[in-house]
């Protein structure tokens, strides 16, 4: 008898049904995690395949050479580029290992004894690999070596397929260079993604042998490194998070060039390292152009020294260094006499109108000559010649060199009335007397920022030539740290005196740091590329567009790194260190932070509010 149905249940029934069809379609329109990392397309060819917008492709290796040496694969692990890196390595009983090299060696030594008996010549390859095989059957035989099968495939990534032929020919090259040979995983491109991508499938199976030695050479985790036992912190390695700890004076010269725009982090870096530096042991003397390194100063007791055509402080570039080595004790009043050439020519350089109406710039041959004498004579009037016992007695000062050529004849009158406004007009005092500074401290601070243009360049030569003269005369460790170079390098004579800092100053433990933001002056000077190439450190840090491509083709940058160059935020760059280079993050500590930064807005946050200003 049929059971009739109540429309109740009929109601609830239907409902349910209705509620499990909306269920259905709410979980068709969920959006899971595979959903999430999915790529919107994928596309196999021959040759290569297509992820959403992205080519790729994957190449495996199948050619090594007699012998790998450990990091080989280091250049690969480091390279600029977007890829995955597979390796399989499979374990193999020794005992089979052992079976067939018994055989493998039996058959070379036949083959070997029959050439032997039909006269043939000998053949190299034989005996290599009778040898190799023979080495491994007794490392196997003492439990010394294991064997492996070892598979290694590289995916490759780009945006375009030209592109992606540019980075392949790069890694075979790189490859190439060590005898190590790839090729493309031709019709196999869908097997050699999935064994490249993290899901420890090995679709494309292609191995070769190696023993535990070998296969050891192939540690990936290796990258740019610039950590040593000694030296001081510069910052983070960027590629792999190690901290960069380096001695500047284990190099084959301790000289330093920084590059970078106006708001990069030059000046905080090269003050980090100079507070950092004196930990060490290390003496900083530095020309401040803009008188950002006063709190430093202060923070760590040393001297800050103000130039200024109102300060008392004076210098007298006609001082000699009190050397004791006999060969240069002979040559310095020679080399003094070069120096102030150069200061003169620079002091008196600026352009003059002959009897004829011609304009002539700098110094004439027969102005040069009667300078020369005019030196010479002005020193032999103090008592001081080539006889290094005469070195001495108190230095002569421009004054008497105005006064001997004032009373010479030739170009001396003129040269002197030019030279006048450095010893009772404009410039007088400041370089016309004798020297009442003192740097014996472990940190001096030369500032320029209240000279006048003009005379910037001079002061800036003078301060050099200075320091130069007390480091020749007292050999210890100092860095010398001369920030906005670029007022040097305008300049023939205070840019070769620059270049001749860098070239010699490894012989007397100096290390020379030379900053500047202007990088197209810099480097458009002979002198200024001759200064990079004396420096075995170099940091790039954020530069402008027009200085990357110069930068670029010094350093030999690559297409990433030229990109990097040019985004790169506050406090990064790429640090140079001989042969070795890493991305970099420049990283003070709070204390550190405070005494070295020349950001107004970090400043005015330190400062305590004047009364009446809310807190």
């Amino acid at each position: 008898m049929a059971k009739k149905l109540d429309p109740i249940d009929i109601a609830a029934e239907q409902r349910a049904r209705e509620q499990a069809e909306v269920e259905q379609a709410f979980m068709k329109g969920m959006t899971t995690l595979r959903d999430l990392i999915a790529p919107s397309s994928l596309e196999i060819h021959s040759s290569h395949f297509r992820i959403g917008t992205k080519y790729g492709r994957t190449l495996y290796i199948y050619g090594y050479p007699r012998e790998l040496y450990t990091g080989w694969l280091s250049g690969l692990i480091n390279i600029d580029q977007v890829l995955d890196i597979s390796m399989f390595v499979y374990p193999v009983e020794t005992e089979i290992v052992l079976n067939n090299l018994r055989k493998k060696v039996t058959q070379l030594e036949a083959d070997m004894s029959i050439n032997a008996e039909k006269g043939r010549t000998r053949d190299p390859g034989r005996e290599a690999a009778l040898a190799d095989a023979e080495e491994l059957r007794d490392q196997l035989q003492v439990g010394a070596e294991r064997f492996f099968r070892y598979g290694l495939y590289v995916t490759i990534y780009a945006d375009s397929l030209e592109e992606l032929g540019f980075v392949q020919h790069n890694i075979e090259t790189l490859f190439g260079q060590q005898l190590v040979y790839s090729k493309t995983a031709s019709s196999q491109q869908e097997q050699g993604l999935n064994s490249t991508i993290p899901q420890m499938t090995d679709q494309l199976q292609i191995r070769r042998n190696m023993n535990t030695g070998a296969i050891s050479t192939s540690f990936p985790f290796t990258s740019a490194d610039l950590t040593q036992e000694k030296g001081v912190l510069y910052g983070i390695n960027m590629h792999n998070n190690g901290l960069v700890i380096f001695d500047r004076f284990s190099l084959e010269n301790a000289n330093m060039v920084v590059f970078a725009k106006s708001g990069a982090g030059k000046s905080f870096t090269v003050k980090l390292e100079a507070l950092r530096s004196m930990m060490t042991g290390s003496d900083i003397l530095i020309i401040d152009p803009e008188n950002e390194y006063q709190k430093l100063s202060d923070a760590v007791g040393g001297s800050y020294i103000r130039l200024s055509l109102n300060s008392d402080t004076r210098i007298n570039p006609f001082d000699l260094p009190r050397v004791i080595d006999s060969e240069e004790a002979d040559d310095a009043l020679r080399a003094n006499l070069v120096t102030l050439h150069g200061l003169l020519r620079l002091m008196l350089g600026g352009s003059q109108v002959t009897a004829t109406g011609q304009i002539m710039a700098g110094l004439t041959p027969a102005e040069e000559a009667d300078l020369d004498q005019g030196l010479i004579d002005t020193y032999a009037r103090a008592g001081i010649t080539s006889d290094p016992l005469t070195h001495g007695s108190t230095p002569p000062t421009i004054g008497d060199l105005y006064d001997t050529l004032l009373h010479m004849g030739g170009t001396g009158p003129a040269l002197a009335q030019r030279l006048r406004k450095y010893t009772s007009g404009t410039f007088a005092g400041i370089f016309s007397q004798q020297s009442n500074i003192d740097i014996n401290n472990n940190m001096v601070v030369f500032n320029i920022r209240d000279l006048e243009d003009e005379l910037r360049p001079v002061a800036m030569y003078i301060v050099l030539s200075h320091i130069w003269n007390i480091t020749r005369t007292v050999q210890k460790k100092r860095m010398l740290i001369v920030d906005e170079a670029w007022q040097l390098m305008k300049y023939d004579d205070s840019a070769n005196f620059l270049f001749s800092l860098a070239k010699r100053a490894r012989k007397y433990y100096l290390g020379l740091t030379t900053i500047t933001q202007d990088v197209e002056d810099f480097m458009g000077s002979k002198m200024g590329r001759a200064i990079v190439a004396n420096s075995s450190m170099q940091l790039l840090l954020k530069q402008s567009t027009s200085a990357v491509d110069v930068l670029a083709d010094v350093f030999k940058l690559t297409e990433e790194e030229r990109k990097r160059l040019a985004n790169f935020p506050v406090g990064q760059g790429l640090f140079f260190a001989g042969q070795n280079h890493v991305h970099i993050q420049i990283i003070a500590s709070q204390t550190e932070q405070k005494l070295i930064t020349t950001n107004p807005t970090a400043m005015l946050q330190q400062e305590p509010p004047t009364p009446g200003q809310g807190v």
